[in-house]
């Protein structure tokens, strides 16, 4: 595929898939041949919108499409098991937005898939492909605050949802943990690995899910990351890194950020600003133009977003929900053992 085109289907037609798309259109090497969703007129619209050559009103239909090389899957996230793996194992690549699952166990499944079938996978969080937040990692890696200390991140949203909204809803995987606090936990892996403890709290809504949950996660080294996320708050979605040596401040939107501040200790502090040339701060650019590499590379999955950091995550969201007793359906044994939480 070196030097090719990459050939893109849109598996799903809502807000998030419309923004990749326009993305998309943009990108140097690649183009949309396909968008699917379960109700044709939706698909035909958005095929309308941009400029897309063949509109399908099932999945199974992009997923067999030959002309396709990856499925950018951008359904809720209840659906991601069952819509990438679907697209897996006709042959395609998949590029799947977060969370990447339900849960530990079907994400890996779907790793296991893409291993079977030899095709590329990898979880949309565009935060690892943001260019400044690959400077912060870079940062961090060369010392430039001595050993981490501490993370704290949050996320969080006012609201209010009502019932109905897909949020709230149980079926759908909903609550703030997996919609909004895979930002904070996923920030936090970033710098440090894989927690070796976890603790949380929540506050659960009638449904079942969290409204808000508080985590503490633990490493070995001693560091501790502080993280929170909420759908009944709207908070500062601010983040902070402290080392032995210093700290680095992210203002609002730290998963997407337009500066970060370095603090040294005995220097004055640095500002990091984005290059206007990387587009607007909400651009999905940077995750695309990483699966355009890797396929042109022949590579199976992103070294910017690898499989074990995705299932790194998984395990940890598993362990708050263990903690903090939401389950979602199917995840119960008959005698009421949970089946598939990381302890």
């Amino acid at each position: 595929m070196a030097g090719e085109s990459v050939r893109w289907g849109i598996l799903a037609t809502g807000g998030i898939a419309a923004a990749f798309a326009a993305d998309l259109v943009d990108l140097p090497g690649a183009e949309i041949v396909a968008v699917a969703s379960r109700r044709r007129e939706s698909a035909e619209a958005f095929a309308e919108r941009f400029g897309v050559e063949r509109a399908y009103g099932d999945w199974e239909s992009l997923a067999a499409d030959p002309d396709v090389d990856v499925v950018y899957v951008a359904t809720p996230h209840a659906a991601h098991r069952t819509a990438a793996g679907l697209c897996l194992e006709a042959g395609r690549n998949v590029l799947c937005e977060k969370p990447f699952t339900l849960n530990l166990r079907e994400a890996e499944e779907l790793v296991a898939l893409a291993r079977e079938h030899d095709r590329f996978l990898m979880e949309a969080m565009w935060m690892y492909c943001n260019p400044l937040v690959r400077r912060l990692k870079a940062l961090v890696e060369d010392g430039a605050i001595g050993e981490v200390r501490t993370v704290h991140a949050d996320f969080g949203l006012a609201g209010p949802f009502p019932a109905a909204h897909r949020l709230r809803d149980r079926a759908l995987g909903g609550g703030a943990l997996l919609d909004l606090g895979v930002y904070p936990v996923s920030f936090a892996q970033l710098l440090l690995g894989e927690p070796d403890g976890v603790a949380a709290s929540a506050v659960l809504s009638p449904e079942g899910v969290d409204l808000q949950t508080g985590a503490v996660l633990s490493w070995q080294s001693g560091a501790l990351a502080s993280l929170h996320c909420s759908i009944v708050g709207g908070t500062a979605v601010t983040a902070s890194v402290t080392g032995s040596r210093g700290r680095i401040d992210i203002p609002s939107g730290f998963f997407h950020p337009d500066r970060f501040v370095l603090h040294r200790d005995g220097r004055d502090p640095e500002e990091f600003a984005a290059d206007p040339a990387d587009g607007p701060r909400t651009s999905l650019r940077h995750e695309a133009a990483e699966v355009t590499r890797a396929l042109r590379a022949g590579e199976k999955e992103s070294p910017l977003v690898p499989l074990e950091g995705t299932l790194a995550v998984m395990r940890t969201l598993d362990a708050v929900r263990e903690r903090i007793g939401v389950r979602y359906p199917g995840e119960e044994t008959a005698g009421g053992e949970v089946a598939v939480l990381a302890g």
